[in-house]
């Protein structure tokens, strides 16, 4: 089987379907695209401009709920779904909720932080198997860079506050989905590799890793993404707003 998944570096749900193809044992090469230019490549080869996407021996697909159901199909042992209905049901809520919520809000907590912090960039980029941008060019172009990806994920000052201030009550409702079984067990399924890619890449920043890391989610992310680094150190986020959270 022939397995080629695009992707760009760092991208939590790049994550998710990575860590759902390791699960499942398939063997898979990597086609690596720079952002902001991955958006147009994506567009024309998936019809959609947001990474991941994936060729199966030639059937492609686009979006990480997407790749999740065709991987359990083609592999279906270790099941990344449930069996029972109910249950199944609620692992595919939560996910849902992984996708469609929680992942939006960390890029739009992401982006401003890296146009205020543009060193941070080069840190971000550790791991990329793209020939290594010089430092000095990278922290010139991240003005652009982040103008373009502030746009294109509705990030501003105005969803940089309100993100903070409702993380308390995010991380209150993940470690609910932890307290019911929903996620956190020792199988991991769909909605853990949903929700807990985007703790793991909220945990590289300092700041919010020390409110993250205590709570049960935070120690759930941990066992699932146990290798993940800081990558900006604290004070990246204005203290006045990290109180908020």
């Amino acid at each position: 089987m022939d397995i080629r998944l695009y992707l760009v570096n760092g991208s939590h749900p790049c994550v998710t379907v990575e860590k759902a193809l390791q699960i499942k044992g398939l063997p898979y090469s990597v086609v690596e695209l720079p952002p902001p230019a991955h958006m147009a490549v994506m567009k024309l080869r998936f019809g959609k401009r947001t990474v991941p996407g994936i060729e199966i021996d030639g059937e492609k697909i686009s979006g990480s709920r997407e790749i999740l159901r065709r991987l359990d199909l083609i592999v279906p042992e270790p099941p990344i779904f449930p069996a029972d209905p109910a249950e199944r049901a609620r692992v595919e809520e939560a996910e849902a909720w992984g996708d469609d919520i929680l992942q939006p809000l960390v890029r739009r907590l992401l982006w401003p932080t890296f146009r205020a912090h543009p060193e941070l960039l080069a840190a971000y980029s550790e791991g990329s198997k793209l020939p290594p941008i010089p430092a000095p060019v990278l922290k010139a172009s991240a003005p652009l860079i982040t103008a373009i990806e502030m746009k294109a994920n509705g990030a501003s000052e105005v969803t940089y506050r309100e993100d903070l201030r409702t993380i308390p009550a995010i991380l209150d409702h993940i470690d609910g989905l932890v307290a019911d079984g929903t996620i956190g067990g020792e199988e991991p399924n769909a909605a853990d590799l949903q929700i807990l890619a985007s703790l793991d890449l909220l945990m590289t920043m300092a700041d919010l890793r020390a409110l993250i890391e205590p709570r049960p989610c935070g120690q759930a992310t941990l066992r699932l993404f146990p290798d993940t680094p800081v990558r900006a150190p604290g004070g990246s986020i204005p203290a006045d707003l990290l109180a908020a959270a």
